[in-house]
C-alpha cells in the first residue's frame, strides 16, 4: 500500500478497502513512541464523561469501563475529563483530582490498564462557566446553589447562552489559584502512574473560553489580541510542563475551530500550533471543533474534522489526534496511512464496543493484534 493510492479521489469505496488490505501490517495498528513511551498503536480512547463519580472518585463503572477498552486493544486509553478543582466539574457527578482519596483509585484504575498492555493518559480539565449543570440524561441545564450547583466563573461576564448564569470574571488571584490547582493535579496525576496527560483546551470549556473573542472581552493582559487571548493557555502548558516528567508525552486538546463568524478559526490554530512547537510545550494536538457557542454550524459527517487535524499536522509539523465520528476501521486506516494525523481518538465507537481495535484488526487482515490470553478462544477471525 502507498501513501498516494489510499489519497486517490479516483478510488471506489471498495478500490481503497482492497489496497488497504493488502498491508499485512496496516499503519492503525504501527506503534508510536512519543518522548520515552511507545504506543502499541494509533487508536485511542477519546476522553468521554460517564458522569457517574461522587466527590469525583473514580468508582467501579469507571474502573470497568476504562479497563474494558484496555482489553479490547486500543493502545491510548484516556480518561474523562478530570476536573482540577470541585467548581470546575461539568457535573456534580463529574471526576475530580485534588486529594489522595481520588489519586489512591485512579492509581488503581492506571495500573490495570498497563497490566493490559495499553498506555494510561488522563484528561485535566475545567469546565468554567459551563461547570454547575445536570447530567445529559437530566437535560444539562444549569443548576443553581439551592439545587446543589455553585457559581460559575469565565474570562468575562457572559453566559454560555440565554438562561444559563452570568459568570465571575476571573481576577488575576483567580487566574493564578487556577494555574496552581492544575499544577496540584498534574501532580497527582503524575504519581498515580499516568504516562500521557491531555490538558483540555476545547470544547468550550474554560481554556477555550480564554482564547476565543466570543467568550473573552476583557481588557486586561488576557484578552484584546490573540497573543493575550492565548495567554492562559500558554502560562498554564508552561506550569504543566515544569511538572509533568520530562520524558512522558504531553498532549492538548483544541477546538480547532468555533464554527461561527467572528470566532476562534482553524488559521489561529495553526498559529497557535506554531508557537507550542517552537516553545516546545505540548508534543500532540488533538484537534476538536466547538462547543463554545450555541450558534455554531457544525457539518457533522464520519471523519467531519479529520481535516483539521490534516491542516495543522502539515502546516506545523506537530503530531495530531483525529477525533469526530471515525467509526469504521477503513476510515481509521486511511487517516493514518494518508498523512491526516498521528493517532486516531474514538468515542462512541468504543463506547458502542469495547473490542473495536480487536475487530478492526481482523477487518484490516492484521495478524498481529494480542489479545488478552483469556479472550484468545474467541479470536474466530
Amino acid at each position: 500500500m502507498t501513501t498516494p493510492a489510499i489519497r486517490d479521489s479516483r478510488l471506489s469505496g471498495e478500490d481503497e478497502r482492497r489496497v488497504l488490505r493488502r498491508d499485512p501490517h496496516p499503519q492503525l495498528f504501527r506503534p508510536l513512541r512519543i518522548r520515552s513511551v511507545e504506543l502499541p498503536n494509533r487508536i485511542a480512547l477519546s476522553p468521554m464523561c460517564q458522569y457517574s463519580a461522587d466527590n469525583g472518585v473514580p468508582n467501579a463503572w469507571h474502573f470497568v469501563h476504562l479497563g474494558a477498552r484496555a482489553a479490547g486493544g486500543t493502545g491510548l486509553v484516556f480518561t474523562e475529563a478530570v476536573h482540577s478543582a470541585p467548581r470546575g466539574r461539568i457535573t456534580r457527578h463529574c471526576l475530580g483530582l485534588w486529594n489522595e482519596e481520588q489519586a489512591i483509585k485512579f492509581a488503581e484504575i492506571a495500573q490495570f490498564i498497563a497490566e493490559c498492555n495499553a498506555v494510561p493518559g488522563i484528561q485535566v480539565g475545567h469546565a468554567g462557566r459551563k461547570a454547575s449543570v445536570g447530567r445529559p440524561w437530566e437535560g444539562t441545564t444549569p443548576i443553581g446553589p439551592d439545587a446543589g450547583g455553585w457559581e460559575v466563573i469565565g474570562p468575562s461576564p457572559l453566559p454560555y447562552a440565554a438562561g444559563w448564569p452570568t459568570p465571575a470574571a476571573m481576577s488575576a488571584a483567580i487566574i493564578d489559584e487556577f494555574i496552581n490547582e492544575t499544577v496540584r493535579t498534574v501532580r497527582l496525576a503524575r504519581d498515580a502512574g499516568f504516562q500521557v496527560l491531555e490538558i483540555h483546551g476545547g470544547h468550550g470549556y474554560l481554556l477555550h473560553q480564554f482564547y476565543s473573542p466570543l467568550s473573552n472581552q476583557r481588557t486586561d493582559r488576557y484578552g484584546g489580541s490573540f497573543t493575550n487571548r492565548i495567554r492562559l493557555l500558554i502560562q498554564t502548558l508552561q506550569a504543566v510542563r515544569a511538572q509533568w516528567p520530562n520524558d512522558k508525552p504531553l498532549f492538548l486538546r483544541l477546538s480547532c475551530t468555533d464554527w461561527v463568524d467572528g470566532g476562534w478559526s482553524l488559521e489561529d490554530t495553526v498559529n497557535l500550533a506554531r508557537i507550542l512547537k517552537r516553545e516546545e510545550l505540548v508534543d500532540l494536538v488533538d484537534c476538536t471543533s466547538g462547543g463554545n457557542d450555541p450558534r455554531q454550524q457544525i457539518p457533522i459527517a464520519p471523519g467531519y474534522q479529520i481535516g483539521l487535524a490534516r491542516r495543522v499536522k502539515a502546516e506545523t509539523g506537530v503530531l495530531t489526534g483525529a477525533v469526530g465520528l471515525i467509526n469504521a476501521p477503513d476510515l481509521a486506516e486511511a487517516t493514518i496511512a494518508g498523512g491526516d494525523a498521528d493517532i486516531v481518538l474514538l468515542g462512541r465507537a468504543l463506547l458502542a464496543d469495547p473490542t473495536w481495535a480487536l475487530r478492526a484488526a481482523a477487518t484490516l487482515k492484521y495478524a498481529g493484534m494480542k489479545w488478552p490470553i483469556q479472550y484468545e478462544r474467541s479470536n474466530i477471525y
